[in-house]
C-alpha cells in the first residue's frame, strides 16, 4: 500500500514537472490526494500511517532534490499534505461532532433561559405576597429578591464562560487553518467567536484603559480575519494567532475581583 502511494505522487510530480506546475501548492496538494485515499484504511496513530507519512515525503524529496538550491518550501508542502491527507476523515468527523456540541449547546442555552424565566417569574410571585405585609417585612423581602437578581457573582461567572468559549472558538479557527481545514469551516469557527464576544459585550461594564485596548485590538484582528478568509489569503494562519493571542491576553486582563 506505501509503495503504491509512493509510486502515486512520484507519477503525480512528474506529470507536474513536465507542465510545469510543480510549485509547493500543487506538491502539497498531490501528497494529500495520494495519503487520504488509503488512511482510512488504518487505525489512527498506526504504524503503517506513520510509514505511509515518512514514504509520502520521501517520494517527493526524491523526485525535487535534483533541483538544487533552498528546498525548504516544496518539503515543507510535502509534510503539510500528508498530514492533511492523514487527518481529512477526521477533520469531517470532527466537524460533525462539533455541529452536534453546537446543537446540544442550543438547547442548553434555551433551557437556562427558560429556567431563568421561571425563576423571575418565582421572585415576582414571592415579592407580590409581601405587598400585604408589614413594611419592615416588605422591605426585607424587596432587598432579598433584589440582591439575587444582581447578583455580581452569577454576572461574573456568564462572561466568563462566553469570553472562554469565543477564545475556544478562535483556537478551533486556528488548527482549521494550520492543518488543512476550509476556509469556510475556519469562518464558522470565527463566526462562533463572534456570536460569544457579543456575549461579553452585552454584558459591559467600566473597564481600564489597558483592557479597553485591548478588546479594540480584538476587534480590529476578528475584522482582519474574516477579510483574510474571505481573500482566502495566505497570511491568514498569522492574523488568526494574532486574534487568539490577543484574545488571550483579555482574558487574562479581565480577573474576577478577588472574594
Amino acid at each position: 500500500m506505501s509503495n503504491n502511494v509512493k509510486e502515486q505522487i512520484t507519477t503525480d510530480l512528474k506529470q507536474a514537472k513536465e507542465t510545469g506546475q510543480l510549485r509547493a501548492s500543487r506538491i502539497r496538494e498531490i501528497v494529500q490526494n495520494a495519503v487520504s485515499q488509503v488512511t482510512g484504511e488504518f487505525k489512527s496513530g498506526s504504524n503503517e500511517i506513520r510509514s505511509l507519512v515518512k514514504d509520502a515525503v520521501s517520494a517527493v524529496v526524491e523526485n525535487i532534490q535534483q533541483q538544487g538550491g533552498d528546498l525548504k518550501e516544496e518539503i515543507t508542502a510535502s509534510i503539510e499534505g500528508a498530514i492533511d491527507g492523514v487527518t481529512s476523515l477526521r477533520r469531517k468527523e470532527n466537524a460533525k461532532t462539533h455541529a452536534e456540541v453546537k446543537e446540544l449547546q442550543a438547547k442548553l442555552d434555551s433551557e437556562e433561559e427558560e429556567l431563568q424565566q421561571e425563576i423571575e417569574r418565582l421572585l415576582g410571585d414571592i415579592e407580590d405576597t409581601g405587598k400585604e405585609t408589614a413594611p419592615n417585612i416588605k422591605a426585607a423581602i424587596e432587598s432579598a429578591i433584589n440582591t439575587l437578581k444582581n447578583s455580581e457573582e452569577a454576572a461574573i461567572l456568564q462572561k466568563r464562560y462566553a469570553q472562554l468559549q469565543a477564545q475556544a472558538a478562535i483556537l478551533r479557527a486556528n488548527l482549521a487553518a494550520r492543518y488543512g481545514g476550509r476556509h469556510e469551516e475556519v469562518k464558522e469557527y470565527l463566526d462562533e467567536a463572534k456570536t460569544w464576544y457579543s456575549k461579553t459585550r452585552a454584558q459591559a461594564e467600566p473597564m481600564a484603559e489597558q483592557v479597553e485596548q485591548k478588546r479594540s485590538q480584538l476587534e480590529e484582528k476578528m475584522g482582519d480575519a474574516g477579510v483574510a478568509i474571505a481573500k482566502k489569503e495566505r497570511q491568514l494562519k498569522n492574523v488568526l494567532r494574532e486574534l487568539l493571542q490577543t484574545a488571550s491576553e483579555l482574558l487574562r486582563d479581565k480577573k474576577p475581583p478577588s472574594p
